[in-house]
């Protein structure tokens, strides 16, 4: 079955920075081979330092720009610029310019269990359960 999903109807995680909203996922559609979503980052914000063990981690700008970490590599991405984080490798997002940063991002593959697709290298920022990636499929009024 082909299910839409839009931004509206997801949840906005604060938790490891900006503003992240899972779109495609296991639990929202039945991905199964990764999931999909945006993330918004306003001046001075940052994404956590993190890492995938078992995914790779395709990202698009589409606007603004985005300073990127990865291991001991640093760079900036522009909006039409993407990149590929390789499995593994520790990432930090930051947004250090004057405008919003607006990004897409898809990890895959899956992790055995959602619990360890995601590790945190620097503590979160807010308190919160992590976003929901796997599980069963949410039937919502936004996803069809």
């Amino acid at each position: 079955m082909i299910r839409k999903v839009s931004l509206c109807d997801t949840p906005a995680d604060h938790r490891r920075g900006g503003t992240i909203n899972l779109l495609l996922s296991p639990r929202s559609v039945g991905a199964t081979s990764g999931f999909m979503g945006v993330g918004r980052l306003e001046p001075g914000e940052y994404v956590i330092e993190h890492y995938h063990p078992y995914s790779e981690e395709f990202v698009y700008v589409v606007e603004g720009e985005l300073h990127v970490r990865a291991e001991s590599q640093e760079l900036t991405l522009r909006a039409d610029d993407s990149l590929l984080i390789p499995v593994g490798v520790r990432h930090r997002f930051e947004n250090r310019g004057d405008v919003p940063a607006r990004v897409v991002f898809h990890n895959g593959p899956l992790a055995p269990r959602p619990d360890l697709g995601h590790v945190d290298v620097e503590e979160p920022l807010t308190e919160g359960p992590p976003p929901q990636v796997g599980g069963p499929v949410r039937e919502t009024g936004g996803v069809r």
